[in-house]
C-alpha cells in the first residue's frame, strides 16, 4: 500500500511540473504573441483612435525632439471602430510603400539563394578534404561569424567604394552572399553524416559529384530550409547595411521605413509592419516541419 501511495504521490509531483512549465511556457507565449496581436489590431485603428492611444509615445518637442512621456499610455487591443483605411492608403494611395516592399524582396531574396548554394558546395569542401589548411581556413569563418556585422561594416564600406558598387544592390549582395553563417551550420551538420555513406558510394564508383548531389544534398534538405528561414528572416529585417550602403533613400527596403517612423505617419506603421510580417510567417509555417527537422535530424539518424 504504502509502495502504492509512493508512485501515486510521484506521479502527482511529475503533473504538477509538467502543470507549471506550461503555465510558464504560455506566459512567456503571451509576453512575445502580444507586440503582434497588438501590431495586427491596431492596423484597423483609425489614425485619430491611434492618436489618442499612442500620440504621447510619438509626440516631438518644438525643437524636434522626444518630449518626456507623462501621461499613462493606453495599450487597446480591440479598435472601437474597424477601419481599413491605413491598409487602403499603403496598397492604393501610397505605392511607395509597397515599392519599398518589393526593394526589401529584391534585396532579400538572391542572398538567401545564393548564400545556400555557396555554403553548400563551401561546406561540402570542409566535409571532405583533409589538411590542416582546411581548419585554419574554417576557424576563420568561425571568427568572422562570431562578429557583429557593425564590427565589419566599415570594412564592407571600404571594399565597396573600391569596388564601386556603393548605392547599388551589390553592395548589399555580395557581403549577404559570402556570410559564413549557413557554411558553418551546414558544415556543422554534413560533418554528422556517417562516413560509411561515402565510402560506401566510393566503392560503388561514385565521384564527388555524384556523392555531392546524391548523398549530402538530400540528407541536408532539413538542414537547408532551416538555414534558408534564419537567414531570410535575418536579411528582412537588415537596417544599417542599406542606411550606409545605400545613400539613395529610394533603394531602402521597407525596414528602414519602419525604424523612422514619424509622428505622422503612426497608423500607416502598423498597417506597413503588418504587411511586412506575412513573408516571414509564411515561410516559417510552410517550412515549420523542415526546420524542426533540420534540428532533430543527426547525420542520416533521427534522434
Amino acid at each position: 500500500m504504502s509502495k502504492k501511495h509512493a508512485l501515486s504521490a510521484k506521479k502527482k509531483k511529475k503533473i504538477a511540473g509538467l502543470c507549471a512549465a506550461t503555465l510558464i511556457a504560455l506566459v512567456f507565449a503571451l509576453i512575445f504573441l502580444t507586440p503582434i496581436v497588438l501590431t495586427v489590431t491596431n492596423s484597423f485603428m483609425t489614425q485619430s483612435e491611434i492618436n489618442a492611444n499612442y500620440g504621447s509615445v510619438f509626440a516631438k518637442s518644438e525643437r524636434g525632439g522626444k518630449v518626456y512621456i507623462s501621461e499613462t499610455v493606453n495599450l487597446k487591443f480591440i479598435p472601437d471602430m474597424v477601419s481599413f483605411i491605413q491598409y487602403y492608403t499603403v496598397l492604393f494611395k501610397s505605392p511607395n510603400y509597397l515599392f519599398k516592399f518589393w526593394n526589401s524582396v529584391i534585396l532579400v531574396v538572391p542572398i538567401v539563394f545564393f548564400q545556400l548554394l555557396v555554403a553548400m558546395f563551401a561546406s561540402y569542401g570542409f566535409t571532405r578534404a583533409k589538411g590542416r589548411l582546411k581548419e585554419i581556413v574554417f576557424f576563420l569563418y568561425i571568427i568572422l561569424m562570431l562578429m557583429p556585422y557593425q564590427v565589419t561594416l566599415v570594412p564592407n564600406y571600404l571594399v565597396s567604394t573600391w569596388l564601386h558598387i556603393v548605392n547599388t544592390n551589390w553592395a548589399i549582395w555580395l557581403p549577404g552572399i559570402a556570410s559564413p553563417f549557413a557554411v558553418y551550420l551546414l558544415t556543422k551538420f554534413m560533418r554528422r553524416i556517417p562516413s560509411s555513406y561515402f565510402e560506401a558510394a566510393q566503392i560503388d564508383g561514385a565521384g564527388e559529384w555524384q556523392i555531392f548531389k546524391n548523398i549530402c544534398a538530400p540528407l541536408c534538405k532539413g538542414c537547408l530550409y532551416s538555414v534558408a528561414i534564419l537567414v531570410f528572416i535575418d536579411y528582412w529585417n537588415m537596417v544599417e547595411q542599406p542606411l550606409i550602403l545605400l545613400s539613395d533613400s529610394e533603394m531602402h527596403p521597407l525596414s528602414v521605413f519602419l525604424s523612422q517612423i514619424n509622428s505622422g505617419e503612426t497608423g500607416l506603421a502598423f498597417a506597413v509592419a503588418t504587411i511586412y510580417m506575412i513573408p516571414g510567417i509564411l515561410i516559417f509555417l510552410y517550412g515549420e516541419d523542415y526546420l524542426v527537422e533540420g534540428i532533430m535530424y543527426q547525420g542520416g539518424v533521427k534522434g
